[in-house]
């Protein structure tokens, strides 16, 4: 074998296993991408619905919100937090466990001091 023969079969071997490390991280970097998009999307599904701001059709859609339960949130409004569904006796416990994990009461916007 010649002296370039041996540099390049050491080049040669040097350079493989870069060369496989770098498709392992595109492979890696694509199954990242993938879980990163398909967690973002189901961070979107989970979307919690504010007590305080949604309207009668968004409270319709939680699980167990009729149309008369809805207008009972509404009439109940600010809430501090979702526990006074509750409190208020507007739902019971049991209709609270179903859309616990769906809601959230936002502290309503402070309305601005007019000024002197």
């Amino acid at each position: 074998m010649t002296r370039t023969h041996v540099l390049a079969s050491v080049a040669f071997g040097m350079l493989l296993p870069v060369a496989a490390f770098a498709g392992t991280g595109t492979a890696t970097t694509t199954s990242s991408s993938a879980h990163h998009n398909s967690a973002h999307h189901s961070s979107t599904k989970s979307h919690k619905v504010d007590l305080n701001t949604a309207s009668k059709e968004d409270l319709m859609k939680l699980p167990g919100v009729d149309d008369a339960t809805a207008d009972k949130i509404i009439a109940g409004r600010p809430y501090t937090s979702k526990s006074e569904l509750v409190k208020k006796n507007v739902l019971t416990q049991e209709e609270m466990k179903k859309i616990d994990a769906h809601v959230m009461a936002k502290a309503p916007a402070k309305e601005a001091a007019p000024k002197k």
